[in-house]
């Protein structure tokens, strides 16, 4: 029977039919409103979907050729570990060999398939987004992610019905993964400088993980909301977000740390907070660690998000190092396989994605490697401070990454007309904020150029209905807010787009 779409809780039909919202099929990931009880907010998806899209994903893994062994694993949600049962059921159903790790980082579950041979992985988890979302990252080629074309293979099985219910699936539960997974990420790991540390989490999944990895390669740790609560009672465990980044520079600035640590709901990103109670965007700490690697590895290659900093290109210590960087389409999964495609050693994304390739990781995104080569990186340095390092940049001015709302249904089609719109006012030699356009750049949206190297970013958002809006101008603070009012000015002449999350 082919999952509907308009479906209402509390009637016979929820509780035998599958309701799954075709919206919920994103570029990479899989996200759905499960529901929450404080919200009047209608479900996307029940649990009788959860097992529908279990037989979709096991039916398409089986017809990659990829074999019958998955990785499956939940994020610290009220709901999460009925939703994973839900879809292990539905993989078993159709043939699939569950190896199931229990409450899980996202990447400890990416770890899992190489720990454990499975080719195939399905993490439960709404990342950071407030609770009520659900959704279900998957690859089936180690250490890659779905990208677009899997997902929409995946999407039509599913709202079409077309499986391959062949039965025979086995189901294990894995004791003590969490353990294997720790034990991999220190070892080796040793600091020679003694670093205090916050390790802010957000009572998020990573509150389990990350204050104790720290620990052990030899930081003093001053945990941060680290105790796990689903209902995120003080701010989603976001670092990208401005709120969770002040929380974390309120703490540092307490207590006299080296550095603030915090890691999203399902630890795969990590942001940082110098010991000046800097909130430092995540593409310049990419940049600090591109200095730090390509100083390392001669020719180094990087691939970073067009969210990012135009300072990949224009460094001047990356330049010497002989470092060489591609700008790619913003999104996990698209920047793990580029980061693959090119061999790069590392790739980077504004939201705190952040990619290494051995022998610093293997190829996925974790943000406890990420603290790890953030802790190196600083070890490598005795004489210098983290506030030392961001200072040494060619400063720039920045905006947060900011999210005007936009229905899943429209976003594209806005996003559409933005890039025609921009695309015309270059061809008719327009300005933006009062400058000439020298660069489009329509990899993934719109990156607008101006002359003395100010650009804004107008893109959609991928897993959730709103746009992404990011500006920087290495001139000054007003011609950031120049290009932002510009940028800005050409959304609002679409009505469909709503108000902005946090302001610039």
């Amino acid at each position: 029977m082919k999952p509907r779409s308009d479906l209402l809780p509390n009637s016979f039909e929820f509780e035998t039919q599958a309701l799954v919202k075709p919206t919920g099929f994103r570029e990479y990931d899989a996200r759905w409103w499960f529901g929450h009880p404080a919200s009047d907010k209608a479900p996307e998806l029940n649990l009788l979907g959860v097992q529908a899209l279990g037989m979709g994903l096991g039916t398409l893994i089986r017809r990659l050729g990829a074999g019958p062994k998955i990785v499956v694993g939940h994020d610290f949600r009220f709901y999460s570990l009925s939703i994973k049962l839900a879809l292990a059921q539905g993989l078993m159903a159709a043939g699939c060999d569950v190896k199931d790790i229990g409450l899980a980082l996202s990447p400890m579950a990416y770890f899992a398939q190489f720990a454990l041979d499975a080719p195939s992985v399905a993490m439960v988890t709404a990342s950071h987004n407030e609770n009520g979302w659900t959704g279900v990252k998957m690859g089936c080629q180690r250490p890659l992610t779905f990208g677009q074309e899997e997902m929409a293979q995946l999407r039509d099985i599913v709202l079409s019905g077309d499986f391959d219910l062949t039965g025979g699936g086995t189901y294990e539960t894995v004791r003590d993964f969490r353990a294997v997974y720790l034990d991999d990420l220190v070892e080796g790991v040793k600091l020679n400088r003694p670093l205090k540390v916050v390790a802010a989490c957000g009572n998020g999944t990573a509150g389990a993980f990350a204050p104790e990895m720290l620990e052990r390669i030899g930081c003093e740790v001053i945990p941060l909301d680290a105790e796990l609560d689903y209902s995120f009672p003080r701010y989603n465990p976001n670092p990208e977000d401005m709120e969770m980044l002040h929380a974390i520079r309120d703490k540092v600035l307490e207590t006299g740390a080296d550095v603030g640590l915090g890691f999203d709901g399902d630890g795969d990103r990590c942001g940082v907070v110098d010991n000046e109670g800097n909130e430092i965007f995540a593409d310049k700490v990419g940049v600090m660690l591109a200095r730090d690697i390509s100083a390392q590895h001669e020719n180094a290659k990087f691939v970073v998000d067009v969210k990012s900093t135009g300072l990949f290109m224009t460094d001047p210590v990356l330049q010497a190092n002989g470092a060489v960087t591609d700008y790619w389409k913003t999104g996990h999964s698209y920047i793990k396989r580029r980061v693959a495609e090119l061999g790069a050693i590392a790739g980077f994304e504004k939201s705190g994605h952040f990619f290494f390739n051995p022998p610093i990781g293997r190829g996925y995104d974790d943000g406890l490697v990420t603290a790890i080569a953030i802790c190196r990186m600083l070890d490598r340095n005795p004489g210098q401070s983290m506030a030392d390092l961001y200072r040494a940049l060619p400063l720039t001015y920045g905006s947060p990454t900011m999210s005007p709302h936009c229905a899943d249904e429209i976003k594209y089609d806005v996003i559409s007309r933005v890039v025609d719109r921009f695309t015309e006012m270059k061809s008719a030699g327009e300005t933006v904020a009062g400058h000439p356009i020298v660069d489009l750049v329509t990899v993934n949206g719109i990156r607008v150029v101006t002359d003395d190297g100010t650009w804004g970013l107008v893109r959609a958002s991928s897993n959730k209905p709103e746009l992404v809006v990011v500006v920087e101008s290495p001139v000054s603070e007003e011609r950031k807010l120049e290009m932002f009012r510009a940028v800005d000015a050409i959304l609002r002449e679409n009505e469909e787009v709503g108000a902005y999350n946090q302001s610039i």
